[in-house]
């Protein structure tokens, strides 16, 4: 039976990817558009917003082992290649079409490392497929590339004596059981990585594990959710274990509907870790209806580290004299920070009073009486403060003890004033919504994976023009056409100007990089920079190349970056004027393109 379904499910696949193997039958519109000077503008208009539900999957097509040259590659080149591997993969060693197609286009560590052996880069397809027809490959590296994992992290996964993926039946079947259920290929690799036991099972024992996680009450989409964020829920009965912890959570007013709106993708969880916080929480007086209002205003101090980073804060307060009702009241007030940051500026904040050599009782007193102004401030060092005030320890302790909230003031990033005003008016004429607003970025960027006060934190942060919620719209908006969290994360890391885009102006571009000019979205992960240049500029720059490619004057593979992202003075000296006419034709294209 389950054989049977599968077989269904794997033939619904096969049809969904022929039916978007040929978008042409769902234009409405075959309409064909040019440029000046006959740049071609794609016919076939796909919409980027689309979810892709079949191969080929998000993925960097375009781009080298490191996203930061990707866009210095020839996309030409890199399409060559794959469809060289692809046809290794499908035609000599037997994968199926699908298969091979989608791990032929998400493995450009793999790829790049085959391109370094083949020398020939005029016809690199034919280089490289004869270099595979003489030199077989291990195809578990690419394999396992593709579903997400980095060399790093697959090269001690790597079987010891098997070169080629056919010969791990299970593997294969097991990997299209996770597929046909819903799981994206990308995730896999960490359910591999977490859980390998689950790739050795019999068949039909994993699609088994499965259907039993929907059995105690969770949804297919819920299933899909809590195993690709705990890969060992497909080991041992995990089942019976979570049923507990669910039917646990269900009686403090936690449905398994939200739990799963708050399951990060990337991050790990340990429900019976919860249950531990739950417990604690409810044996310290909280009734179940104060629990539901601190977790359902502050997710994260459930799921973030699954509840342990504040099971150790509590401790912490519990040894300062905190009471459970003022513990209580500290997890209802909590800052819109992580756990795990809250607590770290606490205990730096706690070491910093020792260093100022404040007195032990007057330290708890401070840490018991201000708990939320400690952890919310992340102090700049004692050295760099008493350089930046020019003053000595016992200043600052006095300017401390007389008014702890003079700290605010002495947070990484913000301003310092002497000694002479510290305390409560340092603090009042602080810009309070300006330190608001920096809190909130921070906050977001955190969110998106930057580390606290790094190098990215500070550039993004100069960088960076609008409200939180508006960088936030900005980031979903390249979410929500088609790119992966973590992808957009790393654009942000490497090009955060392009968040200073309004969202209808982001749409336009991603539309136009689209349908305009034939590319995926995904090439975005590669150049992010792309957003922030004018659909003109795009326009002139590649309407240029296109004629100068006509004169045979350039190279036909220049990448996209040295065509966009070069100073106009640039481009003119190293381009347009290697043709006598090229000025010419540079300034009759900028009236055309650009005619006001």
């Amino acid at each position: 039976m389950v054989t049977t379904h599968l077989h269904r499910v794997r033939i619904q696949s096969v049809l969904k990817w022929v039916s978007l193997g040929f978008p042409e039958s769902n234009v409405r519109s075959s309409r064909t558009s040019f440029w000046p000077t006959g740049y071609h503008i794609v016919h076939c208009r796909r919409s980027y917003g689309r979810k892709k539900l079949s191969p080929p999957e998000k993925g960097p097509e375009f781009g080298g082992c490191k996203r930061e040259n990707a866009a210095q590659l020839s996309p030409a080149a890199w399409k060559e290649a794959q469809a060289a591997l692809q046809e290794y993969l499908h035609s000599t060693r037997s994968l199926q079409f699908v298969e091979a197609e989608y791990i032929s286009r998400n493995s450009p560590c793999f790829l790049e490392k085959l391109l370094k052996k083949v020398k020939n880069e005029v016809e690199i397809g034919r280089s490289v497929t004869r270099f595979l027809r003489y030199h077989p490959i291990n195809e578990f590296e690419p394999f396992f590339e593709s579903i997400g994992l980095k060399p790093a992290e697959y090269a001690p996964l790597l079987p010891r004596e098997l070169m080629y993926l056919t010969d791990d039946a299970m593997l294969l079947e097991n990997y299209e059981v996770l597929c046909s259920y819903g799981i994206g290929r990308n995730n896999i690799g960490r359910i591999y990585k977490e859980a390998t036991e689950a790739f050795k099972l019999d068949n039909g024992v994993l699609y088994s594990k499965l259907r039993a996680l929907e059995e105690i009450g969770l949804s297919q989409s819920t299933v899909i959710k809590f195993v690709s964020s705990s890969p060992s829920l497909l080991i041992g009965d995990r089942s019976r274990e979570l049923r507990k912890v669910l039917d646990r959570f269900k009686s403090f007013g936690i449905e398994h509907g939200w739990i799963q709106e708050h399951l990060l993708e990337g991050n790990s969880y340990e429900f019976t870790h919860m249950l531990q916080l739950l417990c604690l929480l409810g044996n310290m007086g909280c009734s179940e209806e104060k629990l539901q209002k601190i977790f359902f205003q502050h997710p994260g101090l459930l799921f973030e580290d699954s509840g342990k980073t504040v099971i150790s804060l509590i401790g912490f307060l519990l040894k300062f004299g905190s009471t459970k009702k003022e513990i209580y009241s500290v997890l209802k007030k909590f800052p819109p920070v992580k756990v795990g940051n809250f607590v770290s500026n606490l205990r730096k904040c706690y070491n910093f009073l020792v260093e100022i050599e404040i007195e032990v009782q007057d330290i708890g007193r401070i840490v018991h009486s201000h708990p939320l102004l400690l952890g919310s401030c992340c102090l700049k060092k004692l050295d760099i403060l008493l350089a930046d005030l020019n003053t000595e320890k016992e200043q600052l302790c006095d300017a401390v003890m007389e008014d702890p909230r003079v700290l605010k003031g002495w947070v990484i990033g913000s301003r310092v004033k002497q000694v002479s005003n510290l305390g409560v008016k340092q603090v009042s004429n602080l810009e309070a919504e300006e330190l608001r607003s920096r809190m909130m970025k921070m906050k977001f960027l955190m969110d998106l994976g930057f580390v606290e006060n790094s190098n990215e934190m500070t550039k993004a942060l100069k960088v960076f023009r609008g409200k939180r919620e508006e960088l936030q719209e900005r980031f979903d908006c390249f979410v929500k056409a088609g790119l992966d969290r973590k992808d957009v994360s790393e654009m942000i890391k490497v090009a955060p100007q392009v968040l200073n885009q309004s969202e209808e102006v982001i749409k336009r571009k991603m539309d136009f990089l689209v349908n305009g000019l034939g590319y995926p979205v995904s090439f975005l992960v590669a150049f992010p920079a792309f957003v922030s240049y004018t659909i003109q500029r795009v326009k002139l720059r590649l309407s240029m190349y296109d004629w100068l490619k006509e004169q045979k004057i350039v190279r036909p593979n220049l990448s996209f970056s040295t065509i966009i992202g070069s100073s106009d003075e640039l481009f003119i000296k190293q381009y347009v004027n290697k043709h006598p006419r090229g000025p010419k034709i540079w300034e009759k294209l900028k009236k055309k393109i650009y005619p006001d």
